[in-house]
């Protein structure tokens, strides 16, 4: 297997409310780096905490983890308590029984991603130099 260089990605499926009639299409997520994204829903218990499992393999396959929080439905402050370890993180709450989205990014330490790390900006070679890749019409 091997890597695909694209200037831009999308992918197309049966659209959910007419899958007979219409397509949806959607782009990719992009970054310089290689890049997981984890994310789900939690409510904290009665004393503002909760735990998000991760899966597995999550610490196996990730390095350099990033979080991001959102309370859901009112005015409360929620923190991580606990950064990821053994596949799992602690979320703390100000308040009982809040909802909290999260997500999780990390980038990818498996043996392909260490060995073909992306670089992000390299000159062009001679042939292309002077020359756009994409010349809008």
């Amino acid at each position: 297997m091997g890597a695909l260089s694209k200037s831009a990605g999308s992918f197309i499926i049966d659209h959910p409310q007419d899958p007979y009639n219409k397509y949806l299409f959607h782009s990719f997520v992009e970054s310089p780096d290689m890049k997981n994204i984890y994310d789900g829903n939690v409510v904290t218990d009665n004393l503002g905490n909760a735990t998000v499992q991760l899966p597995d393999y999550f610490e196996s396959l990730n390095i350099e983890f990033r979080y991001q929080l959102t309370v859901i439905g009112q005015f409360a402050q929620a923190i991580i308590s606990e950064e990821i370890s053994e596949n799992t993180f602690k979320i703390k709450t100000d308040k009982p029984n809040v909802k909290v989205s999260w997500q999780v990014t990390g980038v990818r330490n498996d043996t392909y991603a260490k060995d073909k790390r992306i670089i992000p900006e390299v000159y062009k070679e001679p042939a292309m130099k002077g020359r756009l890749f994409y010349k809008p019409e």
